[in-house]
């Protein structure tokens, strides 16, 4: 059942109902009878973690982790050249 806040507009009295979809507004306040209006606010969502998507709508099942291995496996290793010396070659006299 939702929760709704009303604020009188006459004593500025606020305070919160619990009302099924099908209840009518209130319209007098409890305090001194004046007139009730709605208190419409922002709706806070916080999402914590890693994410639902994530992982609800993937159709591979495979860590991230693993693909980005592979990626870079996959990639032409560059030979470094070597510090060797050359061979001298002696001349025959």
């Amino acid at each position: 059942m939702p929760t709704y806040q009303y604020a009188c507009s006459s004593c500025q009295h606020e305070f919160e109902v619990f009302q099924a979809f099908s209840d009518s507004s209130l319209t007098h306040c409890p305090e001194c009878n004046g007139k009730l209006n709605k208190v419409y606010s922002a709706v806070g969502v916080v999402f914590k973690g890693s994410g639902f998507y994530k992982t609800d709508s993937k159709s591979e099942s495979r860590p991230a982790s693993t693909a980005s291995k592979e990626s870079s496996s996959s990639k032409e290793k560059v030979s470094k050249p070597t510090t060797e010396s050359t061979p001298t070659v002696k001349s025959a006299d």
